[in-house]
């Protein structure tokens, strides 16, 4: 008797531990953001100014709504490097189809960019090539397709308030942008937390044929969420054009995947599938846009945050290594 109320509380404990190995990098990611914060609070002039608040939280809602697709995708053990071109095309269909409505525009850019999703989850699981393999060669080709699109890939400003809307309006005190931020946070959350298909999402990234034997459709489940990948880098594009009045195919969504991709690691997600932690993806973001925004606010080159976010991401991906070492 005394033998087995050892072992089960060994057992418990051990269950702990591992339970606070499995949060570890988001507990860590959530104490850099607070030392960033307290640096920059001492150390940089005007940090703690409200309306500086405001511009990060604008700055980082493209990379968020980018991240949380991307999280999705890496928790199957997968990568999306496509998504700031769909984040291009979702601009230049939205910016060129304006004549039409507000709506239709906006439907055909988001539709545009659920279709390549889509696609790249289709040619992964329907060919079994490697997702990096096709998403870069969608990365190269639909930033293409935007830039033929938009006329040779020209600037295209506009002059349409209900469209700029998005991008600049306001829900009270709150930024419209950073609303809906929100609003596809806490979906993202409960999708993975409370429903099957959040379940699947990891059984798929943790042992894709253990899942695939317990009856989880792991083509339709990866099909998915590169769909959801394309829909939400697209929602970041219109919100993008939205607030600049414009769309440039050839800048919109530029070198985002590489944002996206530090946030979902640095927040506790490993690369290598199986376990996705959506709160750990934003504070990871958070992390990305504060280092851009300290370096901006103290005159340092902005190629130096490059290095820094570079760094991270090594540092990242060497602890959850070492972890499942």
């Amino acid at each position: 008797m005394a033998g087995t109320t050892a072992g089960g509380v060994t057992g418990a404990r051990g269950a702990r531990r591992a339970g606070l190995a499995d949060y570890a990098p988001t507990y860590g990611a959530l104490a850099a953001l607070v030392l960033l914060f307290l640096i920059n609070a001492v150390a940089t002039r005007n940090f703690l100014d409200v309306n500086n608040f405001r511009n990060i939280l604008l700055q980082v809602t493209p990379t968020v709504l980018v991240a949380i697709g991307m999280t999705y995708v890496i928790a199957t053990g997968g990568i999306d490097l496509s998504v700031g071109s769909i984040m291009a095309i979702a601009s230049a269909v939205a910016a060129v189809s304006l004549g039409h409505g507000v709506g239709l525009a906006i439907v055909f850019a988001l539709a545009a960019a659920l279709a390549t999703g889509a696609i790249n989850g289709a040619i992964i699981t329907g060919f079994r090539i490697q997702p990096i393999i096709v998403t870069l060669a969608s990365l190269i080709t639909v930033r293409g397709v935007a830039q033929v699109v938009s006329n040779g890939g020209q600037l295209i400003p506009f002059d349409n308030p209900r469209f700029a809307w998005l991008g600049q309006g306001q829900l009270g005190p709150v930024p419209v942008q950073v609303a809906l931020m929100a609003l596809v946070v806490a979906a993202a959350i409960f999708v993975m937390r409370a429903t099957a298909f959040g379940r699947y999402v990891a059984a798929v990234g943790g042992n894709e044929a253990a899942a695939r034997l317990a009856g989880v459709r792991v083509h339709r489940t990866k099909l998915a969420v590169y769909a959801l990948s394309g829909l939400l880098a697209g929602l970041a594009g219109l919100i993008e054009t939205a607030r600049l009045s414009a769309s440039d195919a050839q800048k919109v969504g530029l070198n985002i995947e590489l944002d996206a991709i530090a946030a979902v690691v640095v927040g506790g997600t490993p690369l290598t599938g199986g376990r996705a932690t959506v709160i750990g993806t934003v504070i990871g973001a958070l992390i990305m846009q504060l280092i851009t925004t300290s370096f901006n606010m103290n005159g340092i080159s902005f190629a130096w945050s490059l290095v820094i976010k570079a760094a991270i991401i090594i540092v990242a991906v060497y602890i959850q290594r070492s972890k499942v070492a």
